[in-house]
């Protein structure tokens, strides 16, 4: 096995709305995408994230377009409005996540 970085098989961008942070992973090609389904997990982006993501992490697989869309609850402190974060909005949360390693 051998570590490699999501952001060599992948490209990302992710969005809020309220209290929701959304991160769709979009697969380089069709080979990374397998490994994508395989070992990107709901649970593994939840623990990426540590205590930032507080709610459920959901994940939704879009065959079609070889892409993964995570919906992250309870992730930014109450949205934007009512947050005390540095950052309360989730159009960061792409880019942290493709820093994660992947056995493969």
């Amino acid at each position: 096995m051998k570590k490699i970085k999501l952001i060599d098989i992948a490209s990302a961008r992710s969005g809020d709305k309220n209290n929701i942070c959304n991160i769709g992973v979009m697969a380089k090609t069709k080979e990374d995408y397998s490994i994508l389904k395989e070992k990107l997990s709901a649970e593994r982006v939840k623990a990426h994230f540590g205590n930032l993501i507080k709610g459920k992490v959901i994940r939704y697989e879009w065959d079609a377009l070889e892409s993964l869309n995570f919906v992250c609850h309870e992730a930014l402190d109450g949205g934007a409005s009512r947050s005390l974060r540095i950052d309360t909005l989730g159009k960061n949360f792409s880019s942290h996540l493709l820093r994660m390693e992947l056995e493969v």
